[in-house]
């Protein structure tokens, strides 16, 4: 009976082992650590981008240029020549102008993109379109890039300024875009004037 009872303790531990060992939080298939967070870095994961983009140019230039010119020619030797009065041409030249240029932009959004493809060294590449429409209008924001995986944040985020090869395209269409647009008119007019 004792036998019986050791063997039958025996069991039950192993029941409760195999047990608690199916319930565990970690699974030996994950292949994130327990120690590092969740960052995108294979085919079909998801990024998240941050877009900070501003640009700002200037341009100036002067010109001032100026040319005097005098010539004169006397009376010469012989008795014809000597005759001849004297001649003389004075004149100048004048050019002043100035010009200047400037241009400022800024683009700042948040988006999700999806990993495409892994690259031999391990570098992301990544392709997301956000759309949104209000009403009629409707905004589209298409980016695509490469990520190194060190420029990637702990949070899973990626500023674009650091997307190597970034094309960022943001588009407009509805009623409050077209308002934007110069009319047939006024494209004529500018052509003609």
């Amino acid at each position: 009976m004792v036998r019986t009872y050791v063997v039958a303790t025996i069991a039950s531990l192993v029941a409760l082992m195999t047990t608690s060992c199916a319930e565990s939080l970690w699974q030996a298939s994950s292949q994130n650590s327990l120690y590092s967070d969740r960052k995108a870095s294979r085919v079909g994961d998801i990024l998240t981008v941050l877009i900070v983009e501003s640009a700002s140019s200037s341009s100036s230039a002067s010109t001032d240029a100026k040319k005097d010119t005098k010539t004169e020619v006397g009376p010469g030797a012989g008795p014809i020549i000597k005759n001849i009065p004297a001649l003389s041409y004075e004149g100048g030249d004048q050019l002043k102008a100035s010009g200047s240029t400037t241009r400022t932009s800024k683009f700042v959004a948040k988006m999700t993109v999806t990993v495409k493809r892994v690259t031999e060294n391990g570098n992301l590449e990544i392709e997301g379109t956000r759309v949104v429409q209000t009403n009629r209008d409707k905004e589209e924001i298409k980016l695509t890039g490469i990520v190194r995986p060190e420029d990637i944040t702990p949070d899973n985020c990626v500023y674009s300024t650091a997307i190597a090869n970034a094309q960022i395209t943001h588009t407009g269409t509805g009623p409050v875009s077209s308002r934007q647009k110069e009319g047939i008119i006024t494209k004529l007019l500018r052509i003609l004037f």
